[in-house]
């Protein structure tokens, strides 16, 4: 092995060190982008989602040992990003209100008009519940099972199925009834 495709993780209280394989650095480095996408989607702010992905990736490194055989980490580090992000948000209600953790959203407005559609969908997205933001985002965008994400939220499969219907019918329902605003030429 050469020792730039090699982690080195102090998980091992006896040896100290405990060396990945480099089959296991290239599974968590594919993994990451996806952890990326899924802590914006939880924390909704860029740095924050940072954080998350930080700190999960280095529970991960010490517990990688228990998902040996496993070829896709994405659904193990996704379980991780989101107990972490509900711990974050316990300890934080202790001490800070739930308003005063939000911040404003910056308003930005279309550039091109063939972008319009999509951006109608990216807000109305930002719009849905955390609930239904965190079961598109898994189901949708991700690709993985009902009863992946039914372990990774540690729900029943039928609510994760049912909470994927209101998610659908409320994003519909947020593209095709939003108001949306009207364009004038100007000469």
């Amino acid at each position: 092995m050469t020792s730039q495709n090699v982690f080195v993780c102090e998980s091992d209280p006896v040896k100290g060190k405990t060396e990945l394989s480099d089959d296991a650095h290239l599974r968590l480095q594919a993994a990451i982008p996806a952890l990326r996408r899924y802590a914006r989607v939880l924390t909704r702010d860029p740095s924050q989602a940072d954080d998350l992905v930080q700190d999960c990736l280095e529970r991960a490194l010490t517990r990688l040992h228990q998902v040996r055989g496993q070829p896709d980490l994405r659904p193990w580090l996704f379980t991780i990003a989101h107990r972490l992000n509900v711990n974050h948000w316990r300890r934080l209600r202790r001490f800070v209100s739930w308003a005063e953790t939000m911040r404003p959203e910056a308003l930005q407005e279309a550039a091109q008009i063939p972008h319009l559609e999509w951006q109608d969908v990216v807000h109305a997205f930002e719009h849905l519940s955390d609930d239904h933001r965190q079961i598109m985002m898994l189901i949708g965008v991700e690709g993985l099972q009902y009863g992946v994400v039914a372990e990774i939220l540690d729900l029943p499969i039928g609510t994760v199925m049912s909470r994927l219907s209101r998610a659908r019918a409320a994003l519909h329902t947020l593209v095709e009834h939003e108001e949306r605003p009207k364009l004038r030429r100007v000469k």
